[in-house]
């Protein structure tokens, strides 16, 4: 129903993961955008890493099922029903990733007996158990899963071909939607108080944004800042497992005080802060992160994965290479350091990018056309 009829809307998000990373942070922003527009119940198949939460406007209508049925487990038909029946009730479910998966497999079993909701999928990318190859039986079971959903929203040209390709998805049910950002809040001037520690005088900044996770490589990103000149650190902005790994490895290369990881942070607030963007992972595909950085103003020197050439400026994408290359990727960062001008005028060609096509509210727009086409709608 929509809220003239008596109440806003109400969406479903099951998610793989709801901790602070590229694809909770959209779906937040989105969120925030609509205000009361919408009401969001929200569903983790990781129930401890629900740190984008956090990010939600107090004015925002949402809620956290407690008993909803666990997103991880055998897809028996007695659990598939059981995520059927918790689907009831509302005007649209979203599903993130192959942790939901079970979600649209319960919807595509039990759609039309028990009358379910509309569904649409998001994939934004992979794990480290996919990052260089995805596993056929993934396929298999993402190809009969999808058969109900009304559409399938993907970020980049690689996920496109890939549903089409391996998922046998037929091109009117796949939407690409490239990832949007606030361009201007990230062009204002950032605030040196978002973070733990200070930007001494005479000091720059390598940064990054990223879960600590296997999969985003930061420990060659550690490898790869090993040579750079003394008054250069490396700030890792983000939370995760990998948190110790990333600290041992600038401990053993003997750079530890050289090297912050100062937890979650408002990306907006602190990107400006950083002299140069890295990202150092084996897997992406249209990442908010390096849209972010462009938006900054910032050079980037990245890992060649995903959209990012397509995403970066011509002059920037000779500073990529190819993922778990630390080597490399040290040699793109020293040459960066070493030559003001070149940041200068990479970043100032990246920032005029980002703003004519990557932001937000083009996506948003986009989001909720399909949104409301899909529950049949206007909110």
């Amino acid at each position: 129903m929509s809220e003239a009829s008596g109440h806003a809307p109400r969406i479903l998000h099951c998610h793989s993961t709801f901790s602070a990373g590229g694809k909770e942070v959209r779906c937040v922003r989105m969120m925030n955008a609509w205000g009361r527009r919408l009401h969001h119940s929200i569903v983790s198949a990781e129930p401890e890493s629900m740190a984008a939460a956090a990010l939600i406007d107090a004015g925002v209508p949402v809620d956290y099922p407690q008993d909803f049925p666990s997103l991880k487990g055998k897809p028996t038909p007695g659990r598939l029903a059981s995520l059927a029946r918790a689907m009831q009730g509302y005007d649209l479910v979203c599903t993130y990733n192959w942790g939901a998966m079970d979600v649209v497999m319960a919807h595509r079993v039990f759609a039309r007996v028990m009358d379910l909701p509309p569904l649409i999928h998001h994939e934004d990318g992979f794990n480290e158990d996919e990052a260089t190859r995805l596993k056929p039986a993934r396929n298999l079971f993402r190809r009969a899963a999808l058969g109900t959903a009304a559409r399938l929203v993907v970020p980049s040209t690689v996920l496109e071909s890939i549903a089409r390709k391996a998922w046998h998805q037929p091109q009117a049910r796949i939407a690409r939607i490239p990832n949007g950002i606030d361009t201007a809040a990230f062009a204002a001037t950032p605030d040196p108080g978002a973070l733990p520690i200070a930007k001494g005088a005479g000091a720059f900044w390598v940064g990054t944004l990223a879960g600590l996770r296997p999969v985003k490589r930061l420990c060659d990103l550690v490898a790869a800042f090993d040579d750079m000149p003394p008054e250069w650190h490396l700030v890792i902005c983000g939370e995760g497992p990998e948190r110790a790994s990333i600290l041992a490895e600038a401990e053993a290369l003997g750079i530890a005080h050289r090297v912050h990881l100062p937890g979650n942070v408002d990306p907006a607030k602190v990107v400006g802060l950083f002299d140069i963007f890295a990202l150092s992972s084996a897997s992406e595909q249209f990442p908010l992160s390096v849209v972010e950085a462009m938006a900054a103003g910032l050079p980037v020197a990245a890992t060649d994965v995903g959209d990012i050439r397509q995403i970066l400026t011509p002059e920037n994408a000779a500073f990529l290479t190819l993922p778990e290359n630390p080597a490399r990727l040290g040699d793109n960062l020293l040459a960066l350091a070493s030559d003001p001008d070149l940041r200068a005028r990479l970043g100032a060609a990246n920032a005029a990018r980002a703003r004519a096509e990557f932001d937000f509210a083009a996506m948003l727009a986009r989001y909720e056309a399909l949104y409301s086409g899909a529950m049949g709608q206007p909110y």
